[in-house]
């Protein structure tokens, strides 16, 4: 993901937000809606959540320590469930009591055109903003669905905004028809039922982003298309034959760590495999350019081995030099590596 498309829609998404919030507020101020007050935290929740992705995505980029060797890549990832959190505990849970005191204590909304005003105003700024997202992740999306792009998005912060804006423009949706019943039958508890709402859409908005986020931080592979890219730059035909088995995993958004063991020739000497690993690593990241940690580890592939089933690292005499946690990749089976 380009971080200046993540950035730039969560720029726009912030602006939109600071300037509804207060509209909000000021409704909520000569109105008395619940649906906008609600609506007004909800907004003022959003603005803090795009200041905790930019702080995050500045975090990230903090140079590696020997502490932290592998970077701060992971911190965008931190940031993005944070933001699920607040999105849950002070959008979503003051909604819903919000709205459950004004179900409990209806009274009749005061100067009606402030909150219909501003909410009209608010959805055209809103739509602004979730266009501004949907440009920037169109970049990227490919041919994958708004399902599967939320899904497998490695970046978060594209993710976070496109939901963010999507639950801002339903909310506000709900917000209005809860004003407006209310109008239409003189009976406040229609606004106190679309806060309900609001704050029910709320929490299952932010419970969808905390499982992806918490999927991202428990460590996720590369994408199908990036191993099979990395796979086939591995294996050149000559030093390098095949792939015993790889792991790869996101270190960030935009980084990769790649480990891998890959069966050379039984007679190569130690000079020609060192020179066979470093090619490989070059065609790695001139095949994917995210692949920035690489941990290659050479063996001698033999076709009987692992047609026997025979584990190397068990097997009497054997070079144990087989981590038995993994295996060969197209049987996910430890014992049948094959490697010698």
């Amino acid at each position: 993901m380009s971080a200046s498309g993540g950035t730039k829609a969560i720029v726009a998404a912030l602006a939109a937000n600071l300037a509804i919030a207060v509209a909000k507020f000021v409704a909520f101020l000569f109105s008395g809606s619940s649906s906008m007050l609600a609506e007004s935290v909800h907004s003022l929740a959003d603005s803090g959540n795009q200041g905790l992705l930019l702080v995050g995505g500045k975090k990230a980029k903090r140079e590696a320590t020997p502490q932290h060797p592998f970077g701060y890549g992971r911190e965008r990832y931190i940031y993005a469930f944070l933001v699920s959190i607040v999105l849950f505990s002070v959008g979503g849970m003051f909604a819903i009591y919000e709205g459950y005191e004004k179900i409990k204590h209806p009274h009749e909304l005061e100067h009606w055109y402030w909150p219909v005003g501003v909410l009209v105003f608010a959805i055209i700024a809103e739509t602004f903003s979730f266009r501004t997202a949907i440009k920037e992740s169109n970049a990227i999306r490919g041919s994958l669905s708004w399902k599967e792009f939320v899904r497998r998005a490695k970046a978060p912060e594209l993710p976070v905004v496109l939901l963010e804006d999507l639950g801002a423009l339903v909310g506000l949706i709900l917000a209005l028809g809860g004003v407006g019943l209310a109008l239409l039958t003189g009976n406040g508890v229609w606004d106190g039922i679309g806060t309900l709402c609001i704050g029910v859409l709320l929490i299952l908005i932010a419970i969808v982003l905390a499982a992806e986020t918490k999927s991202l931080l428990l460590g996720e592979a590369a994408g199908t298309g990036e191993v099979e890219k990395i796979e086939k730059a591995l294996v050149d035909g000559d030093t390098v034959t095949r792939v015993i088995h790889m792991r790869t995993l996101h270190l960030g958004p935009e980084e990769l760590l790649v480990a891998a063991k890959i069966a050379v020739q039984h007679d190569d000497t130690a000079t020609e495999v060192a020179s066979a690993i470093n090619a490989a690593e070059e065609r790695i990241r001139a095949a994917v350019p995210i692949a920035r940690v690489i941990y290659l580890e050479p063996d001698v592939y033999s076709e009987s081995a692992a047609a026997a089933g025979i584990n190397p690292a068990k097997a009497p005499g054997g070079p144990g030099t087989d981590d038995p946690s993994t295996g060969d990749p197209s049987t996910g089976d430890p014992s049948t590596d094959g490697a010698h």
